[in-house]
């Protein structure tokens, strides 16, 4: 984990790859669990043995999940001291490229592109974060994350 004491300390790396997080398995009981959470119990998610025989070999993860994962992937790789909160502020492009198989692990490179000053005594921060894919020549996903941090 990358740790920085203030934000302008990590706001002066802008432009920068800052961290990799932890890899992390996406389960079969989190997929079938964001299923039900989501409502979208397609047979490529939820049913393992019909999975075998579509178009990836196995059940995978909705992209919904693999983005869904992102908090996590920042919470192991990047840590604000001298923060009281951050919070999502939303996406500006997300593209999923590689499906992710059950069983499958996953880890995010953390690129900042942009922090900014904000009212309330804080930073707003465009992020580019790349799920890579254990074994994939591709990553899972690509997504630009806005993160607002308050101090």
């Amino acid at each position: 984990m990358k740790t920085f004491s203030t934000l302008d300390e990590l706001t002066a790396l802008v432009g920068q790859d800052i961290a990799t997080s932890e890899w992390t398995t996406v389960t079969q009981k989190q997929i079938d669990l964001f299923a039900e959470a989501t409502g979208d119990r397609q047979w490529i998610h939820v049913d393992p043995e019909r999975a075998k025989s579509g178009p990836f070999g196995a059940p995978i993860a909705h992209g919904y999940l693999t983005l869904s994962l992102l908090p996590l992937l920042f919470a192991s790789a990047v840590k604000v001291e001298g923060t009281r909160m951050g919070v999502n502020y939303g996406l500006n492009k997300v593209r999923f490229i590689t499906p992710v198989p059950a069983g499958s692990r996953v880890r995010g490179h953390l690129k900042l592109l942009s922090s900014e000053p904000v009212s309330g005594g804080g930073v707003q921060q465009v992020w580019e974060v790349t799920v890579e894919l254990e074994g994939a020549a591709k990553p899972a996903c690509v997504a630009e994350s806005i993160v607002r941090r308050y101090i």
